[in-house]
């Protein structure tokens, strides 16, 4: 089971930091003088980036805030837990390993997915790099990358694989609606395709995991007016049992979106839900992509 890590506790503190200080109306550089904090640092926490900061230091913030003492005391369990929790899992937080391979933004996304306990993916074009299989995923690389050598490669590839272990975990549920141009898009060869996709009924056997086709003559028409998303939920954190809002990551070819206003993921669900209604079920989804793998030749 892959645990919550710093990253759910640290973004919970962040945004209530956030709040106290907005309510107080002061701007970072101001709380950063009454709190005798630098503003990157304040800066760091409300973006729920790990920070070493004392509680020293926080209860300053409380006072700059006006906090109340159930505002401090929420304040300073979330501090004790992120620290307890970045302290335990120094080690396992394998991405840090790969600063060199991962984009810094993709780096964030990462560390959010090792804290999901549930990712909900639409996928409209390619096959979703936690499902690809590696020689799927090293035509994309090279596509992206054509001046990487076979070493800078090969080393993304790691990263593929790491990221796939999640699905062994019986506490992660992994749930992909593929739209049928996934299954048509050729990348590779013959072969890679249909490897691939005989990979994609293997891993939609998994108790945790749910593959679902979108069929191109579905009735609600949302798939194809929605690009490519993965909604990742997250567990309630152990301690102060907060449960950490979700997010929506939307990957672009310049650059990703990271949606967390209570709003637009309430569409984002709608989406889902109505996704979910059209999609084939479990069983058809396996015939229709074993279908469209006799297409490709061996």
């Amino acid at each position: 089971m892959s645990g919550t890590g710093s990253t759910l506790a640290c973004r919970a503190l962040g945004r209530e930091l956030r709040r106290l200080r907005a309510r107080a109306r002061l701007q970072q550089a101001e709380a950063a003088r009454l709190s005798e904090t630098s503003p990157q640092s304040i800066g760091r926490m409300e973006d729920g980036q790990y920070t070493r900061i004392t509680s020293f230091q926080v209860n300053a913030l409380c006072n700059a805030y006006g906090a109340t003492d159930a505002e401090r005391e929420l304040v300073l369990a979330l501090l004790e837990e992120a620290k307890a929790v970045h302290k335990g899992r120094a080690g396992s937080a394998w991405w840090r390993g790969f600063a060199d391979e991962i984009p810094s933004d993709f780096n964030h996304y990462i560390s959010l997915e090792d804290s999901a306990n549930r990712l909900t993916i639409l996928a409209t074009d390619l096959v979703p790099g936690l499902v690809q299989i590696p020689e799927y995923r090293r035509v994309l690389a090279w596509a992206e990358n054509p001046t990487w050598t076979p070493e800078e490669v090969d080393r993304r590839m790691q990263v593929a694989t790491n990221r796939q272990q999640r699905l062994q975990d019986p506490d992660f549920r992994l749930d992909v609606f593929l739209t049928s141009a996934v299954l048509e898009n050729w990348v590779g060869s013959d072969a890679v395709m249909r490897e691939q996709l005989l990979r994609l009924v293997e891993i939609s056997k998994l108790p945790n995991v749910s593959i679902r086709v979108v069929p191109r003559r579905a009735l609600d028409p949302i798939g194809p007016l929605v690009s490519s998303f993965s909604l990742l939920e997250f567990p309630a954190l152990p301690s102060s049992k907060l449960q950490e809002p979700p997010v929506v990551y939307v990957e672009g070819y310049v650059g990703d979106l990271y949606v967390e206003g209570t709003d637009e993921i309430a569409q984002y669900r709608s989406a889902v839900d109505r996704i979910g209604r059209v999609a084939l079920d479990l069983v058809r989804s396996r015939e229709a992509i074993l279908k469209a793998a006799e297409e490709y030749k061996e």
